[in-house]
């Protein structure tokens, strides 16, 4: 049976965050790899490959659709658009590595080579990254968009244009994010002889292991998702000691049309990923045993953070009217 791989970025492909450092990870300064992952409960098995491949089924159907629906509505040419783009584009990608994990998991092993383990290895942080800093991008313009409402200041900086340019920012800024763990991506063998795609690390391996946790906690979480909790926080505070005449109607329409679906978004992101950040500060914190209970709660949180995902776009069905009437119309079109 086939040891939970070690890609890293959720631990990849599904090892077990909180069991992935402490007294489940063995090191052993003979081999070249380092890092043993302890082996999935026979029922996790069977059903990780199961729901890893309803969230790949739904995410690359869902995301397709968001993509397609944007490129084909001309009414949905906006700056929110732009960025739910390019955030549906992170998820497809993360869907389509999540196939390739599925498959490791059904072949009880890595058959696909080392470059394709880079690769996989590559996307797998980035699509997880660019997600992060879209969702930052999204719920910063939705901040100037309010604060700039409140002060009656109009936003002539605020075109389609400049939120392309920003996106290709976030995507080059990523690129350069991941880069270090592209060089450390390989094919090795575990003391069982099953081959896996994880991160090899130089000596101290286990200082290495910890110095890669934390990057990606700090630069694929807490900046992205500290800088949200400071700007709504901001914005809240602001809203509060504002006095507006009227019942701020205005106001009130700016707030509900694209704020609440850009709120639904940001929440959903934050449910999905906190858990597994978490998760790893207690990894890196504590010293957990490995018991099946843990085990098993570790690979529920992972699975969590693979299910974001697929969800966007059902928040885009639900909350935002456009997209709604696009993807009516463009069924209409297709069944014609």
């Amino acid at each position: 049976m086939m040891p939970a791989a070690g890609l890293e970025a959720l631990d990849s492909r599904g090892a077990p965050v909180l069991a992935s450092v402490g007294a489940g990870l063995s090191w052993d300064n003979s081999t070249s790899h380092n890092v043993t992952f302890p082996e999935p409960l026979p029922v996790l098995s069977v059903l990780l490959p199961v729901v890893y491949s309803v969230i790949c089924a739904v995410g690359l159907v869902g995301n397709t659709a968001v993509i397609y629906v944007i490129l084909r509505a001309p009414k949905m040419k906006t700056v929110t658009h732009v960025f739910i783009l390019n955030l549906a584009i992170a998820d497809e990608l993360f869907a389509l590595v999540l196939t390739v994990s599925t498959a490791e998991h059904l072949l009880q092993g890595w058959p696909f080579g080392e470059p394709l383990c880079k690769l996989a290895l590559a996307i797998d942080h980035y699509s997880i990254s660019s997600s992060a800093y879209f969702l930052a991008a999204l719920s910063l313009d939705r901040y100037l968009v309010v604060l700039a409402t409140t002060q009656s200041r109009r936003t002539p900086w605020r075109t389609v244009r400049r939120a392309k340019v920003d996106s290709l920012c976030v995507w080059l800024g990523v690129t350069v994010m991941v880069l270090p763990f592209l060089s450390f991506a390989r094919v090795y063998s575990n003391e069982l002889q099953v081959t896996s795609c994880g991160l090899s690390f130089p000596r101290p391996e286990r200082a290495w292991f910890k110095a890669s946790r934390i990057y990606t906690l700090v630069l694929g979480f807490a900046v992205p998702m500290g800088t949200l909790c400071v700007l709504y926080g901001d914005l809240l505070r602001r809203l509060q000691a504002l006095h507006l005449p009227s019942g701020a109607k205005a106001l009130d329409r700016a707030k509900r049309k694209g704020t609440v679906l850009v709120l639904a978004v940001l929440a959903v992101g934050l449910l999905c990923w906190t858990p597994f950040h978490l998760a790893s500060v207690v990894a890196l914190t504590t010293d957990l045993p490995q018991t099946p209970l843990l085990i098993a709660i570790s690979y529920g949180i992972t699975g969590l953070g693979y299910a974001r995902s697929c969800l966007n776009p059902f928040l885009y069905a639900f909350l935002d009217v456009s997209f709604r009437r696009n993807v009516h119309a463009n069924c209409r079109c297709l069944g014609a």
